[in-house]
């Protein structure tokens, strides 16, 4: 369960973060979490309210936005979406076909990949 590392090394940067400014309370945080993380959202869910437990960051609301998998192509210059294939026999929804939709081409992935700190709306003194 990688959500629990990658949850506590976010909540840590955030709490350092905080301490530069006069922070009293946490109301939301935001993450954004691209769909080739294999992150879980709700396993971050989870960790995030345990390891919040104790800090100025405890009582917040995690909102997860999902970051759709934005591909351009290295043959046609495509500039989009990709097709997913659905495989209920490995317990996924659906699995993305890394490669250009419209010529079947090499593509390099320009949206999907990330995890981070989207937006903090905090209470200031």
């Amino acid at each position: 369960m990688h959500e629990v590392s990658v949850v506590s090394e976010l909540v840590s940067a955030i709490i350092s973060e905080l301490e530069a400014h006069e922070v009293v309370g946490v109301d939301e945080v935001t993450l954004v979490v691209g769909e080739l993380t294999n992150l879980g959202f709700e396993q971050m869910e989870f960790a995030y309210e345990i390891v919040t437990r104790d800090t100025i960051l405890e009582g917040s609301k995690l909102t997860i936005v999902a970051e759709p998998i934005k591909v351009e192509c290295l043959v046609c210059e495509y500039e989009g979406p990709v097709r997913s294939i659905v495989d209920d026999d490995f317990g996924h929804g659906s699995i993305p076909i890394l490669s250009c939709p419209e010529c079947g081409g090499r593509v390099l992935v320009v949206e999907g990949k990330t995890c981070r700190v989207g937006n903090i709306r905090a209470v200031t003194a």
